[in-house]
């Protein structure tokens, strides 16, 4: 693995931490790391000084592994320049690892990878990993992980495990190294084993939120609801905008003619998998057209009434909202 560049991104800190420890640990292998590694991290650090490292023949050994962390810190070109000039001639004795995240000051934020720089990383052979689960398997994502540290989980345990984590990989991560230190390796595990640790449920994607207002199911509606804006920390406004979409859907099926799947993934504009188009178009034939005109409407009400309308919490507005539509969706289309 010597004269490699690494780039290692993804949304949740503690996967993209644990993401790195293990690449640089493979990096490392049986050598000595005090003599391998070079550690560039913090909001002062230059990127030129990493790049020297990198650049500098190996002393006591037949390789050098640098790591440049916070690399959201050089956001423009000029910034880039040591490391563009760099990725163009990559030393053959040097493994740079480097690490998009954002900078440690407070208050810093972390715009997408610039377009020179993923180029130059293209050219340069850098291998990528985002360590980001999978949404729709989460319970095969989690089981893997567990098994990763020789811990075995029962089905129902991975079933609970997912359920209650929800969309919160850094969570999963914790309660692996947790009850590794309680367990040990090769430790099997069921729900009795895991439940003490699990704490607070975490946030889910919006389709569950979608399907259960879906299907009429008011009660997993509200808890679906509920952990996106507590436990995924999304704001009302964005769970609106999710939900606008899923209407938006149907109101552009409405009345198109499609069919089936196929012809309704094409009215819709919609490339790769087609089961979102099949679930909109099935919903639009359990609405009508009325249904779906009174959710837009109950969408643009809770949309005013967020912006001050109301003076309802936000929290209560969202419940009302998704209380009705789950109700909508319960009645076949026609009905009043």
């Amino acid at each position: 693995m010597t004269g490699s560049v690494h780039l290692v991104k993804g949304a949740d800190d503690v996967l993209r931490e644990e993401a790195v420890t293990s690449l640089v640990e493979q990096l490392v292998g049986d050598g000595d790391r005090s003599l391998l590694v070079d550690e560039f991290s913090g909001a002062d650090y230059e990127l030129a000084a990493a790049i020297d490292a990198a650049q500098t023949l190996p002393f006591l050994t037949d390789r050098r592994i640098v790591v440049a962390r916070h690399l959201g810190r050089f956001s423009n070109a000029d910034a880039q320049a040591p490391l563009l000039a760099y990725l163009a001639e990559p030393v053959d004795t040097t493994a740079l690892v480097l690490v998009w995240e954002r900078s440690p000051e407070p208050g810093a934020k972390l715009g997408s990878l610039p377009p020179t720089l993923a180029k130059a990383l293209v050219d340069a052979g850098a291998a990528t990993v985002d360590p980001e689960p999978p949404t729709r398997r989460r319970e095969g994502w989690v089981g893997e992980h567990f098994a990763s540290r020789e811990l075995r989980l029962d089905g129902p345990a991975r079933v609970r495990v997912a359920e209650q984590l929800g969309e919160n990989p850094g969570a999963v991560v914790e309660l692996v190294e947790r009850l590794g230190g309680v367990y040990g390796p090769g430790a099997r595990l069921g729900v009795e084993e895991v439940e003490p640790f699990l704490g607070e449920a975490g946030g889910v994607p919006p389709w569950e939120l979608t399907d259960a207002i879906n299907r009429g199911d008011t009660a997993l509606a509200l808890d679906r609801l509920h952990r996106m804006l507590r436990g995924g920390g999304r704001h009302p406004l964005e769970v609106i905008a999710s939900l606008r979409r899923h209407y938006t859907r149907m109101l552009r099926l409405d009345g198109a003619g499609a069919s089936g799947e196929k012809e309704a993934a094409a009215v819709l504009g919609i490339g790769g998998s087609t089961f979102p188009a099949g679930k909109a178009l099935a919903q639009i034939q359990r609405l009508g057209h009325r249904g779906v005109r009174r959710a837009v409407i109950l969408l643009a009400a809770a949309d005013l009434d967020l912006h001050g309308a109301q003076a309802w919490p936000d929290e209560l507005v969202m419940e009302v909202l998704v209380a009705r539509l789950s109700k909508l969706s319960g009645r076949r289309a026609g009905e009043p």
